[in-house]
């Protein structure tokens, strides 16, 4: 995250937002805290971390999409098909994964296929995002209304 120097207003890295202000990111900050009070969260490798897992353990995992971020951080190198295994391996001792993913684009007119194994998620669910970031830059003051995408987000449980 970041801030402005000009007002102290927290900004986002890319797109149109409307920042909020030093209190009302301070109130998020002391919810977060009290919701999140006796989480762990670890950061690493997400095969190393999977893995450490235990039954009734819940991940989210939010790695790179494929149909909209391949030439962003480093996603290039990104695999979809370990992160699968791994999760089907978690899933088997009942840790519980929530996945986030490419889901729709061109205003839900286009399903991004994904090589997803049969049995690997209980349920699906789509989120709509509203305008794509990535066609907001490429587009710039031209309308948006086709370029709607949604987030599939896939749960184990």
């Amino acid at each position: 995250m970041r801030f402005r120097k000009r007002d102290g207003h927290m900004s986002t890295p890319c797109g149109v937002h409307q920042p909020i202000s030093p209190a009302s990111f301070a109130d998020r900050v002391r919810e977060w805290k009290r919701r999140t009070t006796g989480t762990t969260f670890l950061e690493g490798n997400f095969e190393e971390v999977i893995d450490m897992t235990n039954q009734d353990d819940l991940v989210y995992c939010d790695p790179p999409y494929l149909h909209s971020q391949t030439i962003l951080y480093g996603a290039q190198n990104f695999n979809l098909t370990r992160l699968f295994t791994a999760i089907a391996r978690a899933k088997d001792r009942n840790v519980r994964i929530a996945r986030s993913i490419d889901g729709t684009n061109k205003s839900g007119n286009v399903s991004c296929d994904l090589p997803i194994s049969e049995g690997l998620f209980e349920k699906e669910a789509f989120v709509n995002c509203g305008p794509s970031m990535l066609r907001r830059f490429q587009k710039s003051d031209k309308s948006l209304e086709d370029e709607i995408v949604s987030d599939r987000l896939l749960l184990t449980y």
